[in-house]
């Protein structure tokens, strides 16, 4: 893989695919074309092979983060602020699989993957119930019924043993019905521990964008690269719908809506190429408190200060 700066040629191969990205380029054809290439070459690359990725010495005392995953490969994809807490600030994160998806066939694989997933990237990984919680949708959330009352049961009882200083969960118009479900879950959960527990939030989105995203964290291409490393790891998945490859492109596109949607509407932000949104506020007891002010993490600012009690 020959990689040479200024007036270059920069070649990538693996297997049959090849990719050649041509700089400086004399066309947007040819920079749409590099873009082809490369997904090209990317199709190429090996899932399940990345070795266990660095992660830091956790102390006991360390804070928690929860991210409660509707499905197994949520935590990686919007895994960017998990990873750099982890890595940056020491913190515990800790990966909730609310649900083992809705094919009973799936179910132990996709436990399979997510667990060579979480030991990938360093993420520690919490089950609900042997093969995950079952119909956590908003109908369900409504109905009330015995099995979402103790799906919620499970969920007060996980928060309060841990109690985490940040949980991570997705907003309510995150299109997907489980997306939405465990919105509600979380909710109710949260709800039943009433004052006891203030822990900031973090709302996360994948389906559907939010609306009012307020904070905006870059990742480095490392970072990057690791998460779609411990990604490809959810095989069955990815084989099926090969999501893990527009994974840059969907942190890129994350970049354009960020710098007005969390910098002020025709504003600009500082300079990332690979970004998650969020939308941070911290449980009041009753109900989230969002902030309504935005903010950006660059690389190299620290995480934690987003955090302080």
């Amino acid at each position: 893989m020959p990689l040479c700066s200024g007036n270059s040629i920069v070649s990538y191969s693996h297997g049959n695919a090849h990719a050649i990205i041509k700089s400086p380029m004399n066309s947007f054809d040819e920079y749409a074309q590099a873009y082809a290439d490369l997904l090209n070459a990317g199709s190429a690359i090996p899932l399940a092979q990345a070795p266990d990725l660095p992660r830091p010495d956790i102390a006991e005392d360390a804070p928690k983060v929860l991210i409660f995953s509707p499905h197994p490969d949520d935590e990686v994809i919007m895994g960017g602020l998990p990873l750099r807490l982890m890595r940056e600030c020491g913190w515990r994160v800790i990966n909730v699989a609310v649900t083992q998806g809705s094919n009973p066939e799936r179910q132990a694989p996709r436990w399979d993957e997510l667990k060579a997933c979480c030991e990938c990237v360093g993420f520690e990984l919490l089950s609900t119930t042997e093969n995950g919680l079952t119909n956590i949708t908003p109908p369900a959330a409504e109905a009330n019924g015995p099995n979402w009352k103790n799906a919620v049961s499970i969920i007060t009882d996980l928060l309060n043993k841990h109690q985490p200083r940040l949980i991570f969960f997705p907003h309510r118009h995150d299109w997907n019905g489980t997306h939405i479900g465990v919105h509600f879950l979380l909710l109710q959960a949260l709800r039943q521990l009433g004052d006891s527990l203030r822990p900031f939030i973090c709302e996360t989105e994948f389906w559907g964008q939010m609306q009012s995203p307020n904070l905006a964290i870059e990742s480095s291409a490392k970072e990057l690269g690791d998460l779609i490393n411990a990604l490809a790891y959810h095989v069955g998945e990815v084989q099926r719908n090969p999501y893990h490859l527009s994974l840059p492109a969907w942190m890129i596109d994350n970049t354009r809506r960020g710098y007005e949607l969390v910098g002020g509407q025709g504003k600009s932000g500082p300079s990332m190429q690979f970004a998650t949104l969020y939308r941070r506020g911290r449980w009041d007891g009753a109900n989230i408190v969002s902030d309504n002010e935005g903010a950006f993490l660059c690389s190299g600012d620290d995480p934690a200060t987003l955090f302080t009690p």
